[in-house]
């Protein structure tokens, strides 16, 4: 998954519509580089160690949600990562931020978090969406969108 992200960052700084002409800096070998290098340098845990499912949440999807979840507004950020990572309640969650000196109700959080969600999908590109999401994925009962665990390192 971290080479993936890694990946992902670098193509965001490539120009594709660059001539490359010489077979060895094609686009697939500067990929193929790309992951060499990545693989080398990276402290991989053991194998025994990872306990993520690909076919639950694929490291491309998880690439463009922590993009999606760059976008959202600090707060709310902080909620839906209570709410999907650690498995906060809303009265939890309200409880946590009354304790950090923010006035919120559990129906505000629940809000809130109805909100980032939608903000969150919304933040998705339309094909994303589409592969790993569903066409008719429009809102959060209908979408997997929330059954994806968060990328940590």
């Amino acid at each position: 998954a971290l080479t993936w992200r890694h990946i992902y960052h670098e193509l965001g700084g490539m120009d594709l519509r660059e001539d490359y002409g010489l077979e060895s800096t094609s686009f697939q070998n500067q990929i193929i580089n790309l992951t060499a290098v990545c693989i080398n340098q990276a402290d991989l845990p053991p194998v025994e160690s990872i306990h993520y499912n690909l076919n639950v949440a694929p490291p491309p999807l998880w690439c463009y949600l922590e993009m999606a979840l760059e976008q959202l507004p600090p707060a709310v950020r902080l909620m839906v990562i209570m709410a999907q990572t650690f498995h906060w309640s809303e009265t939890r969650i309200a409880a946590y931020l009354q304790a950090e000196g923010e006035m919120i109700t559990p129906a505000q959080v629940r809000k809130e978090l109805q909100e980032g969600y939608e903000l969150l999908e919304a933040a998705l590109p339309e094909d994303i969406r589409v592969v790993y999401l569903g066409v008719e994925a429009k809102n959060r009962e209908e979408s997997d969108l929330f059954a994806v665990p968060v990328l940590s390192e």
